[in-house]
């Protein structure tokens, strides 16, 4: 897959709507009974970058940006505001946000994963885009490591140590991240009198698996 780690104009996506989805097999069964079951393991996001432009010159930066991925083709960063932090949106990153493994005195590298929690399930969300300068890391509870201690793998979602954490010891992260995505269309259909009137295009974009 091509993807460019280029991020689409965060002040346009501020106002765009979306978040995630699934995707759920339903049987009905004589009875009246039901058999649900999903393909997905993870769930997929899905936007509309229209909804986020406000002037025709946002319109212009869009399709620029378009022309650039040339459509569906290229993937590219989305940031989603409702959720682009590994803590709430209302608290800054800290490095015991995220439990993201435990050490055994071997493994060097652990990938980042987003925790979902409602009551006793819980949903871990693998996460490949990271905002370079925005990583917390810790080692064995509030011992807050130095960056020359590891290095972050910003396209991927993963961070190496140069040496292993000891058996035993929780691994934990903050960081900030974006979604990786691509168009979902071919296709922008402005009109400058709709735009005028209140009327935007619809410009779907929908996450990719990395």
């Amino acid at each position: 897959m091509s993807f460019h780690e280029v991020r689409f104009p965060a002040s346009l996506s501020i106002g765009a709507v979306g978040g995630p989805e699934r995707r759920t097999q339903i049987v009905a069964l004589a009875s009246g009974a039901e058999e649900r079951n999903t393909p997905w393991m993870h769930s997929r996001r899905r936007y509309d970058a229209g909804l986020g432009l406000r002037n025709l010159d946002d319109v212009e930066t869009v399709v620029a940006f378009f022309e650039a991925r040339q459509g569906q083709l290229h993937g590219f960063r989305w940031k989603d505001w409702a959720d682009y932090k590994s803590c709430l949106a209302s608290r800054p990153v800290h490095h015991l946000d995220q439990v993201i493994g435990t050490g055994n005195g071997v493994a060097t590298t652990f990938a980042l994963t987003k925790a979902y929690a409602s009551g006793e399930q819980v949903y871990l969300r693998p996460i490949a885009k990271i905002v370079q300068g925005t990583v917390r890391v810790g080692v064995g509870g509030d011992v807050r490591l130095a960056e020359g201690d590891y290095t972050v793998d910003h396209n991927l979602g993963t961070i190496t140590f140069a040496f292993p954490p000891d058996t035993g010891l929780t691994i934990t992260a903050g960081f900030e991240f974006d979604v990786p995505v691509r168009f979902d269309t071919d296709a922008i259909k402005v009109s400058v009198s709709s735009f005028n009137a209140g009327e935007v295009p619809s410009i779907p974009v929908v996450e990719v698996r990395i």
